[in-house]
């Protein structure tokens, strides 16, 4: 999780373009409750995947709280996130 939070944490804020998995997506990183929660949602540009969750700062190591989705998924778009 160490890996997820650093990631996370350097990904810019506000929207940007990325890839993931050679797809290009629309990424928003959003500050919430005074920089206690992070949200990261992201959709896919060509198709129909999202990526959302919170990630809550305040818990040891931060807790991932995805929306309607796998842990697993969301900590691997973040982690092999392409900036272009």
């Amino acid at each position: 999780m160490q890996d997820f939070n650093r990631r996370l944490k350097e990904l810019p804020f506000g929207s940007f373009y990325a890839y993931y998995k050679s797809r290009k997506y629309l990424v928003t990183k959003e500050l919430y409750s005074n920089g206690k929660i992070i949200k990261i949602f992201a959709r896919e540009l060509a198709g129909n995947n999202i990526v959302s969750g919170n990630y809550f700062t305040t818990i040891k190591n931060g807790l991932l709280k995805p929306c309607e989705m796998s842990d697993k998924k969301v900590i691997d778009f973040v982690l092999n996130l392409e900036l272009r």
